[in-house]
């Protein structure tokens, strides 16, 4: 049973940092492709950031390009998601997703296979 489950949410100020931790167990991470999505309260879900298996592509949305940095570490099972320079509009619950691929989107969420539970990031002062 493959799980995920994201950790480093929280509240932090406008121009603060954060950084997201996608943990995953029940397969080897190198297997997959992990994409990180989010979803503000009244508002559709997302896609953010997304890292091929090996590493050697990553897609980030226009949003974040410049301030948020994906990166994997497949000896530890996880996906890190680094966001500097955090504004209110980064407010959203966040997402990490698996995808048994070699490549990854951010633009069709419905092609992750696995997701975790969330993790709230708030971002005021």
């Amino acid at each position: 049973q493959v799980q995920l489950v994201e950790s480093g949410g929280g509240l932090v100020q406008p121009g603060g940092s954060l950084s997201l931790s996608c943990s995953v167990s029940g397969t080897s991470l190198d297997s997959h492709s992990i994409g990180w999505f989010r979803q503000a309260p009244g508002k559709e879900r997302e896609g953010v950031s997304c890292i091929g298996r090996r590493g050697d592509s990553t897609f980030y949305a226009d949003s974040v390009l410049g301030r948020f940095t994906i990166s994997r570490d497949n000896d530890k099972n996880t996906v890190y998601l680094r966001m500097n320079n955090l504004a209110p509009e980064d407010t959203a619950i966040y997402y990490c997703a698996s995808l048994d691929l070699s490549w990854c989107t951010i633009t069709a969420a419905d092609v992750y296979d696995y997701w975790g539970q969330g993790t709230q990031v708030t971002v005021s002062s």
